[in-house]
């Protein structure tokens, strides 16, 4: 075998060991070999006969290592199928993200209860178990728990998954705490046009952190006789920078002050989480956060993250397109009370149950149920705001709602380049949007959807919308290479199949 296909080999073996929550030691007992064969396997360097293969197919359990299966992961999805019975919203990928940089803070235990299983998570397992930090699975792979080394190995950090996930800048606020130089590699993620981390350098070099860039790699110095002395001002309201100066602060010894800050979901769900590290944290839910830092954290945590508005957003918009009813349980109201309030305004027929509290005991649910309507566009442009704004990554859903919408709806995504170039994308389908210019779309609705088959747009948000167009369109169509939307939506496909989708994901031979 050629050795780029043996490196291919061991990086579908990996990941479906991951997908199982197994260690590399607890497939070798099942395979009857050592841990370090399987550690050469799984990076490509040790021949494997065709009858290992599938010996490990059959203790994983998974097809994704037999023999032609090596591809790019794609879904076939028979249209027109209307949606029922309830489905359950996942813990907020963001969340679990800010969250796992947010271990690097602490010495002890720290347990994080039904973390999403999506490819964002273990890129950043990766690049935690290469610098030393023990992570497994617990509670039959529900749960995760993750105890540090007393000393990471930056040297050995995976940078080829660091580079597949932007959450790695968030590592920045942690490690100045924990060591004076190391290296990161260039942070990457969805392909949204170009965004600065200047933002996180001007918030953290008020921590002593100096950044220089070279040959792809962020080199960092941190010099500890600086320290914030006035407050820091953001100078982007963003939800990782804000992340990234609170992180820094929470092992400050002292008190910091951080306006302009996100009070978005993700952030929120990490301040409670700094909580139970011990790290007072005043202004939750406001952009002025007070951070009570303490120098040293050695604790066992146990925390639950929120679930996802974004996701839940999904779920609405797969009800609306598909003129479906449907139950969407567990909805973080108070992070879609706008987008609701404007659904309301296009006629959505909907009803929601009283609040209740999440599993952190502070963010309040609800379940809703999504009725078919008769939708009118809005008078107003959609756009999205800093929360209690709409929220940005929700934008793209309300191009497939004004697809299926009577009326000409404006869309202004004015955060990113090229997410709503993205979004013509539904144009293959049968939808008819004009793009006005980098941010703005102009949407024609009603649209008699069609299938067609095409790639997976390079962005999370409106791959998603692409599919859910999909499962609206008359006949069969095929999305390829779905990598993208693995990133952010854990099982998604068979999620939406529970509830009378029929999406089958399948790879070429």
């Amino acid at each position: 075998m050629a050795d780029d296909y043996l490196v291919r080999i061991g990086k579908l073996i990996r990941d479906a060991r991951q997908h199982r929550g197994w260690t590399q030691s607890q497939l070798a007992d099942a395979l009857g070999t050592s841990q370090s064969a399987v550690n050469r396997i799984e990076r490509g360097n040790q021949n494997i006969s065709l009858e290992m293969i599938a010996r490990i197919g059959e203790a994983l359990d998974s097809e994704i290592v037999s023999l032609g299966y090596a591809g790019p992961m794609h879904l076939r999805v028979v249209g027109r199928r209307r949606l029922s019975g309830a489905i359950d919203v996942k813990t907020s990928k963001n969340a679990c993200v800010a969250l796992l940089c947010g271990s690097l803070l602490n010495k002890g235990r720290t347990v994080l209860r039904r973390v999403a299983r999506i490819e964002e998570v273990y890129r950043l397992l990766e690049v935690l178990h290469s610098i030393g930090v023990r992570t497994r699975w617990i509670n039959d792979g529900t749960d995760l728990e993750i105890v540090p080394p007393a000393r990471l190995d930056m040297d050995a950090i995976d940078a080829e998954a660091a580079r597949r996930t932007r959450s790695i800048i968030m590592f920045l606020g942690p490690l100045l705490h924990r060591m004076d130089r190391f290296r990161l590699p260039y942070a990457g993620g969805c392909d949204l046009g170009t965004r600065t981390i200047e933002p996180h350098m001007i918030a953290l070099r008020r921590f002593g952190l100096d950044i220089t860039a070279t040959e792809g790699l962020y080199h960092a110095a941190v010099e500890r006789s600086v320290a914030p002395d006035r407050p820091i001002v953001l100078t982007e309201r963003g939800d990782t920078v804000t992340e990234n100066a609170l992180l820094a602060a929470a092992r400050h010894d002292g008190v910091t002050v951080i306006r302009n800050a996100s009070s978005n979901y993700m952030v929120q769900d990490l301040c409670f989480f700094l909580e139970a590290l011990g790290v007072r944290v005043d202004g939750i839910g406001t952009t002025t956060l007070t951070v009570h830092g303490v120098p040293e954290i050695d604790v066992d945590v146990d925390y639950s993250p929120s679930e996802d508005p974004v996701e839940a957003m999904s779920l609405i918009a797969a009800a609306v397109v598909t003129e479906s009813q449907l139950t969407i349980r567990r909805v973080p109201i108070e992070f879609l009370e706008i987008e609701l309030a404007v659904l309301e305004e296009m006629g959505l027929d909907h009803d929601r149950t009283p609040e209740y509290t999440a599993d952190n005991g502070r963010t309040r649910l609800v379940d809703l149920t999504v009725r078919p309507s008769k939708l009118e566009a809005p008078i107003d442009k959609i756009h999205p705001m800093p929360f209690p704004g709409l929220n940005i990554d929700n934008v793209p859903f309300f191009a497939a709602i004004a697809a299926v919408a009577q009326g000409q709806t404006l869309i202004h995504d004015w955060v990113y380049d090229n997410r709503a170039i993205y979004l013509t994308d539904l144009n293959r389908l049968g939808g008819r949007l004009q793009l006005l210019d980098p941010h703005r779309v102009l949407v024609e609705g009603p649209t008699r959807w069609r299938a067609a088959e095409m790639m997976c747009p390079p962005a999370l948000r409106p791959a998603v919308v692409v599919l859910l167009a999909m499962m609206a369109a008359e006949g069969t169509s095929v999305l390829r290479n779905v990598y993208v939307i693995n990133r952010g939506y854990e099982e998604l496909a068979e999620r939406l199949n529970s509830v009378g989708a029929q999406i089958e994901i399948f790879r070429d031979i």
